[in-house]
């Protein structure tokens, strides 16, 4: 990273999936299908890896949600996290079945003597657990009415069950403190951080819709990952997962947390722009989504005018600046072609996999 520094946790393996200890922050996401209809799941669990979700985690309200982890895992693959509330039997169900990490919610999975019993036999499955602390399920943060000392009172949570592990010399730990306000969620990391190097999984809980979640989500999360906070990220949305998985990458990328897949740059238009840029953005984006298996980062540039147009189109891989009727190409800071405006997503997205089949020729891929 080039502008700031990100602070050093314990590196455990996620089904496969390496994370903390300065490995790549992992996008995770989950499931909003009946877990009882394992074929509808994993129908859904590939989308998301085909949007670029890298770890997915399933509810299991049931015991029968629990029996299908092992038939699901067949069909899918990036690591699978078994989310259980209440009912510490279904977690060791989840085990049995194969389940790559279990996550428990502190304020209501039960009493000490049932966490010792899971944590045996994760233990024994050699798989990571994540003690996630969500405000609304912790009565007690609720008898505050400052965000300080309700952070204060996740990370206590927090610390008193990450205990209970540590005593049964459990250390495959990755710990979460949500909550729906920001200001709450910062400080509840900040704290934890600065008494335990466990990976810390990042998001805002009950952030809200694909517009008003994603915005509220990537200054949270903006501001925790710029101080050097998190090893895995979820945007949490009330909106199909898969638009969680895109927020999320698009959200590292933007951080130069993510090195892979296409960043469209675009002007916000004004009376010089003489091409219909907003429509002509949204088609570039609705092609890109469809390119697969970019491993190094693109830089597309789509601009309206000649004022900033140029020099913003020569910073980026590809660009076009506009004129009237007409576009100026650019490629890697040359210009090497004029492009009329209904051409121009065509011409970016056969440049983009041009350049991909280039590189994969070079390093024999």
């Amino acid at each position: 990273m080039k502008y700031f520094k990100r602070t050093q946790t314990r590196k455990i393996n996620i089904g496969g999936v390496e994370i903390g200890g300065g490995a790549p922050i992992a996008v995770q996401s989950m499931t909003n299908t009946d877990t009882k209809d394992w074929r509808a799941t994993v129908k859904q669990i590939k989308n998301l890896e085909e949007a670029g979700c890298e770890i997915i985690r399933v509810s299991l309200p049931d015991m029968e949600s629990a029996q299908n982890v092992s038939r699901i895992k067949k069909n899918i693959k990036i690591p699978l996290v078994a989310d259980i509330h209440f009912d510490y039997r279904i977690a060791l169900e989840a085990i049995k079945q194969g389940a790559d990490k279990l996550r428990i919610n502190p304020g209501n999975i039960g009493s000490k003597d049932k966490v010792e019993a899971l944590v045996k036999e994760a233990k024994a499955a050699r798989i990571p657990i994540r003690i996630g602390v969500n405000a609304g399920s912790l009565k007690s943060v609720h008898n505050f009415d400052d965000n300080l000392s309700r952070a204060k009172e996740l990370a206590n949570a927090a610390m008193e069950h990450v205990g209970i592990l540590e005593k049964n010399k459990f250390y495959d730990i990755v710990v979460s403190l949500k909550a729906s306000n920001i200001a709450t969620t910062v400080e509840a990391y900040k704290i934890f951080a600065s008494k335990r190097n466990y990976p810390l999984h990042l998001g805002i809980t009950e952030a809200g819709s694909l517009f008003s979640g994603t915005i509220k989500s990537s200054a949270g999360l903006g501001i925790m990952l710029y101080d050097g906070f998190g090893d895995t990220v979820r945007v949490s949305l009330t909106a199909d997962p898969v638009e969680e998985v895109k927020a999320a990458n698009s959200l590292l990328r933007s951080l130069e947390l993510r090195n892979t897949g296409i960043e469209i740059i675009s002007c916000p238009t004004c009376s010089r722009c003489e091409v219909d840029l907003i429509k002509i953005v949204s088609d570039m984006e609705k092609a890109a989504a469809k390119i697969k298996n970019i491993k190094k980062p693109v830089k597309i540039a789509l601009m309206g005018c000649i004022v900033n147009g140029p020099g913003e189109a020569k910073d980026a891989d590809f660009g076009i600046a506009g004129g009237k009727n007409i576009g100026i190409l650019f490629e890697n800071g040359k210009i090497t072609g004029r492009v009329k405006p209904e051409q121009w997503v065509k011409k970016l997205i056969s440049m983009i996999k041009m350049r991909s089949v280039e590189k994969r020729v070079k390093t024999g891929e």
